[in-house]
């Protein structure tokens, strides 16, 4: 299920050369299930640092396999509008994207 008209490129080989222009991308797994969907004021910026320090420890994104970009003037609301499109198609949000924090006592 691709959410963006951008083709799917494999992560890493690729992800250090966006530019540095705000936009949205989405993050695949290897199945190529849309696992996150993100947005940033400098696509550059944002990707060296996922590719620099593998995404910080994040269990969930440290799956991405393939992304797809989009660049674009209003990153926050492009992000939402791609949100909503997969919670109606699928019913769920993104397994990254997802809010839910387990408690652990």
């Amino acid at each position: 299920m691709e959410l963006l008209d951008d083709k799917m490129r494999v992560w890493l080989e690729s992800a250090k050369f966006v530019k540095p222009i705000p936009g949205v991308y989405v993050f695949y797994n290897r199945n190529k299930d849309p696992i996150y969907i993100g947005e940033t004021d400098n696509l550059e910026k944002r990707f060296t640092k996922y590719v620099d320090t593998d995404f910080d420890g994040n269990e969930c994104k440290q799956k991405t396999q393939f992304y797809q970009r989009e660049f674009t003037n209003n990153p926050k609301e492009v992000q939402q509008q791609l949100i909503e499109q997969f919670k109606e198609g699928s019913g769920k949000l993104p397994m990254c994207n997802s809010k839910i924090e387990l408690e652990t006592h």
